[in-house]
């Protein structure tokens, strides 16, 4: 009973009482006392779960007292109808570690993200609808939307700080004057969230010009403004839209993100922001840093963008150019901003100290066993013309398109091509074709009058998460032509390569036949730490380690040649890596980094 008692005392000072938060004419107020909210942005599936506390606690170390985050509604409900909240994405576990740590919560639950995730957070499997329209009131999209978000109010039950929680507001839709102006859709989306149980505050968050302020907002909502310019033009802009309100940067960019052929890793000058993040103090602004700390888009959540009529996918790491670097690391902006921020923090708090992660080297990593993709496949699904790897049940991975073709060559095209090809003719390797480069022909020689066997093997690198181009399926999305052509009877091989199926893979140390190569590996560990796996001799592909799945590298494209390798995600003794490389079909040396390299 003593223990026990003790353990009361210790948890006494988080014990939930109910408060309340509002706007009232400029200022939020938190039991009827000013508040300003001095936020930062971290997501709980791009961080993994022991982990959460350290960024929490480096978030109260640079002085803020609220952390923000998005809901991602695909990994949360994987397949339509079938939900999941656990381990990493335990979001109320999440939104608890942060109250019993003394933070405030704002909530974005979407049902749309956009966060350079896959699909702006949008689940695949919607795209299995043909007509589909999304962020309206389109009836397949607004049908599953509403299930969703009454089944996030189910999971956070009680969490709102009307209730003894720590949200302060939620956010309704997400940037939504930059993408469409359905009034009804916002207001079906605020109607759920009260529905839900998200009985506190409530906004929304755009852009400041005028058309986005008027698209993207509900009148008895507040609006919020996202910008990494000027504070004084944009909150100037807010103003003129809707006076005597508290003011709120929704999104401060205080880094950027990165993709694929990038020459150089995203970032932001860091005196300007510093100038714009002291402006904002001292004119008594509320703000949110997006990111405080990026994370990872483990596995293949990254998404992409299309702008100047090319798709850019985005990079593994959400490093962000943040204050804490992907692996939680203090930076040289973390240390400007904690010694603006220490200067406002009320009644004198002193900042607390920063906790340490360990971090570890790992000389060697061997790989003894391959087992080749194409002689592991699954059964095929017959198909007469190629369709989107969707309208087979599949979210995320790679596809195979197999089919005969006449032995007399000719101009092989892949209609809409989505993302990345490798074609084989009878086994043979006769290039690839990319998606950012606009690349969907090849030449494909002639060796006589027999049939061949073609093989297109897609990779989905990201589906695109902003702007009218989001209805982004994947693999051969239209037809494919040999001359003039259109080839049919084909046979589907869905690879979706979770981790359940890989382990099922006939392994051996023989020798490679044709296509990607899955190798597998063993290193022991006296000790855990984090680490970064050094891809600089490997080609493309992705990794697992311990079935957890790292993400995606890319050698020639860049600029990423490091894959993060949590600490957690190890353990002592023994421990299993798995590498899908598209090209090699040999082993290259492999080893862990205490550090990352930005470049080769």
């Amino acid at each position: 009973m003593r223990r026990a008692f003790i353990g009361f005392l210790f948890l006494l000072p988080f014990l939930a009482h109910s408060q309340r938060f509002s706007a009232r004419d400029s200022q939020f107020q938190l039991d009827g006392k000013p508040f300003r909210i001095l936020s930062g942005e971290m997501h709980y599936p791009r961080i993994p779960e022991e982990y959460w506390r350290d960024r929490m606690l480096k978030a109260k170390a640079m002085g803020l007292n609220t952390i923000c985050t998005y809901v991602f509604w695909n990994v949360h409900e994987p397949s339509p109808g079938v939900f999941t909240f656990e381990a990493n994405l335990n979001i109320a576990k999440f939104i608890r570690q942060a109250q019993e740590l003394g933070l405030y919560v704002l909530l974005r639950p979407g049902p749309y993200v956009c966060s350079e995730w896959d699909f702006g957070g949008l689940p695949a499997w919607l795209l299995n609808d043909p007509q589909l329209k999304i962020r309206c009131m389109y009836p397949t999209y607004w049908t599953a939307a509403k299930r969703y978000l009454l089944q996030l109010g189910k999971e956070l039950e009680g969490l709102t700080i009307d209730k003894g929680g720590p949200i302060i507001a939620v956010q309704v839709e997400n940037e939504y004057g930059s993408y469409g102006n359905d009034k009804e859709y916002l207001r079906a989306i605020r109607q759920t969230l009260r529905e839900a149980g998200f009985d506190c505050l409530l906004f929304t968050s755009d852009g400041s010009l005028p058309m986005m302020l008027e698209a993207g907002t509900l009148d008895d909502v507040l609006p919020a403004v996202n910008f990494d310019s000027d504070p004084a033009v944009e909150f100037g802009n807010l103003e003129k839209f809707r006076k005597n309100i508290p003011h709120m940067n929704g999104e401060f960019w205080s880094g950027w993100f990165t993709q694929w052929g990038q020459e150089k890793w995203g970032g932001q000058d860091l005196n300007k922001q510093k100038g714009y993040v002291r402006w904002m103090l001292e004119n008594g602004k509320s703000f949110n840093f997006y990111m405080f700390h990026g994370g990872t888009n483990f596995g293949f959540t990254a998404g992409a963008n299309f702008y100047n009529n090319r798709y850019w996918p985005d990079i593994t790491s959400y490093d962000y150019g943040a204050p804490l670097t992907e692996d939680g690391e203090p930076t040289e902006a973390f240390f400007a901003y904690r010694d603006l921020l220490k200067q406002f923090q009320t009644n004198g708090t002193k900042l607390p100290e920063l906790p340490t992660v360990k971090r570890i080297s790992i000389p060697t990593i061997a790989i003894t066993e391959r087992a080749p993709l194409f002689e592991n496949l699954p059964q095929p699904v017959a198909s007469v013309q190629p369709m989107p790897m969707e309208r087979f049940g599949q979210n995320f991975g790679y596809i195979l398109y197999r089919t005969k073709i006449p032995g007399l060559g000719g101009k092989l095209r892949v209609k809409d091509l989505h993302d990345y090809a490798m074609i084989y003719v009878d086994g043979v390797f006769i290039g690839t074709m990319d998606r950012r480069f606009g690349q969907d022909t090849l030449t494909i020689l002639q060796k006589g009058s027999n049939e061949q066997v073609l093989d297109v093997f897609v990779e989905a690198l990201g589906r695109v998460n902003f702007s009218a181009h989001m209805i982004d399926r994947k693999g051969i999305t239209e037809y494919v032509t040999l001359n003039w052509l259109t080839l049919m009877n084909w046979e589907v091989y869905a690879l979706p390569l979770e981790y359940q199926t890989l382990q099922k893979m006939r392994f051996s140390a023989g020798k490679q036949t044709y296509g990607p190569t899955i190798f597998k590996g063993a290193f022991v560990m006296e000790e855990t730490g984090d680490s970064f796996l050094d891809m600089r001799q490997w080609s493309k592909g992705a990794v697992w380690v311990n079935g957890h799945n790292l993400g995606r590298y890319w050698r020639s494209a860049g600029p990423q040649y490091d894959l993060y390798l949590p600490g957690p995600w190890l353990k002592k003794g023994s421990n299993e890596i798995l590498i899908l490389d598209l090209d090699l079909t040999q082993p290259a040396p492999l080893r862990g980094e205490v550090l990352r390299r930005y470049g080769l």
